[in-house]
This record gives structure tokens, sequence and C-alpha cells, in this order.
């Protein structure tokens, strides 16, 4: 079931199957987030977690017991409960239960709110450890934006802009996304651009760290525009399905990174897991601003 939250500049569409925006529309009728088409990629923005990306053969351990879960997590797959709504804001819910003990041993509730602020939608995840023990997970965002937003553009007009000159490192995978522990320094033009080219994709995704926390999707020949700010995120990430010439680019907030290639990880010891003592709360934002 989808649920509308709107304002005087958007309206929202999210569904309860993941939680999954499923339009993000300004008032003019203009359609920012991809609409999903199967011949390019079929999810529109899926919510990421208690991991991000692959796993080594699917599987990871904690404390030396064996568990399996797939790419990016369960919340993707799960239905959630609409805890509140009001006319802008509505807060989805996910409580452990036996089919995601099955997966990942841990007492938890997520929540993943949704709320509007003039063009801005903010998204803000919540993790509560209901156990008697610590608990480890990662959090991400996965939205697609339709490029070209606007008629007459093509997908090479545009490029990515961050906010701050900076020579970011990017990750290093190997051609089954998993990591390589080698990094690159990836150059941006002056320092902040990244123009959009579907072969830029050749090696799947994109993924930086030491960049600014905020990135731009924009052309010189148009109007309209995205931006995504992730104040709480390590690493970001840009992603097309390669060789189809797909019209959308995804942003992809992480907390943390997918396992180390040939390693199935133990996660109370990976690198970057965010880790929550019992009885406590982790929350995290990142925003879409539509222009």
């Amino acid at each position: 079931m989808n649920y509308t939250i709107k304002n005087d500049y958007l309206t929202v569409e999210v569904s309860d199957a993941g939680a999954e925006l499923q339009s993000i529309k300004s008032a003019d009728g203009t359609e920012y987030l991809w609409q999903g088409d199967p011949a390019y990629w079929k999810d529109k923005a899926p919510n990421l977690f208690p991991y991000i990306a692959r796993m080594t053969d699917g599987k990871y351990t904690v404390n030396g017991k064996e568990y399996e879960m797939n790419i990016h997590g369960f919340v993707k797959y799960m239905t959630l409960t609409v805890e509140t709504q009001e006319e802008a804001s509505v807060t989805f819910r996910l409580d452990s239960n036996e089919e995601t003990r099955e997966k990942y041993p841990f007492e938890f509730t997520y929540r993943i709110t949704y709320s509007l602020d003039g063009n801005r939608l903010i998204t803000t995840n919540s993790v509560e450890n209901r156990g008697e023990g610590r608990m480890y997970f990662a959090i991400g965002g996965h939205p697609g934006f339709n490029v070209p937003l606007e008629d007459g553009l093509a997908f090479e007009d545009y490029y990515l802009e961050f906010s701050h000159p900076a020579r970011p490192n990017r990750i290093g995978f190997t051609d089954k996304c998993f990591l390589t522990s080698h990094d690159d320094i990836y150059p941006l033009e002056n320092d902040t651009k990244l123009p959009l080219t579907h072969e830029m994709f050749v090696d799947d995704a994109i993924v930086l760290k030491n960049v600014a926390h905020s990135v731009k999707i924009a052309s010189d020949k148009g109007k309209k525009s995205v931006t995504v700010d992730y104040p709480d995120f390590r690493y970001i990430g840009f992603w097309q399905k390669y060789g189809c010439g797909a019209p959308y680019v995804c942003i992809e907030p992480w907390s943390a990174l997918p396992s180390r290639d040939g390693i199935v990880e133990e996660l109370t010891q990976q690198a970057d897991i965010t880790s929550l003592d019992a009885g406590r709360m982790h929350e995290n934002t990142w925003v879409i601003t539509i222009e």
C-alpha cells in the first residue's frame, strides 16, 4: 500500500513494502524519482539495513555463528507498519521477528521517517536495540533519480557537483563488487564536479570517501536539479545499470562497506559497522532537495 505526504512544494508517495519511496513530484508535476522501469532497473529507492551491498557467499558470522543475508540486507524485502502519519510526514516501523532472527540475531526496532520541509524531503533512520547485548548493523539509502530531468536534454548534459572541493578516494572493488582493500584517488573537475556518462559505470558502482557530504545533480543547459545531503554517512555511491543507456543515476549514502573479497566477515569485527549498546537508539538523517 502506498502512503502520500505533501506540502505546497512536493508530493511524495511511499510504499509500506520496504518503506520504499515511490514518487517525488514538484508542484509543477515534474517526477524526480526514478520510476522502476524493469528494462533498466526495477527498483526505485531501496532502504538498506542491516547490511550494505554484498557478503562473500551471502554469509557472515556473529560471535562465530553463521548466518545468511541477501544483498543490502532484508528491510527492502519486508512489509513495514505505519506508526504515525501526518499531512507532511510518515513513519514506518519494523520490529525484529521470527523471520528476521533467522537472518540476523538481534532484537531491534527499525524506523524510517519521511518528512517535508519546503522543497526538502528529510529521511531519518532510527534503530533501537531491544536486546540484552550490543548489536551491529549498517544503514544506507539507494534512491534513483531521473536523468535527464527536463525534455530536450540528454544524460550526458548532466553532472554531479559536490558542495566543497576535495580529492576523494574511490573504494576499490573486485569485478563482483567485493572490497579489494586498495583505494585510489578519484579526481574531480575543479575538485568538485563529475560529468555524467554511461561509460563511467563500466566497473559498476563508484563509491567515494573523503569528499563533501552534499552533492547535486544538475545541468548547465537546464533549470531543475536534485541535491542530496548526507552529513551522517561515511561514504557516497553513484550507480546505474551498465550497458543499457539507463536514464537515471542513483545517489547512495552508505554508513559502511561490503565484505572483503573471499572473506566471510565476522560482523562484530567488520570495519565501519555501527555498534549499539542494549537499550540505546541510533539515528541518522539524509536530505533530498528539489529545485
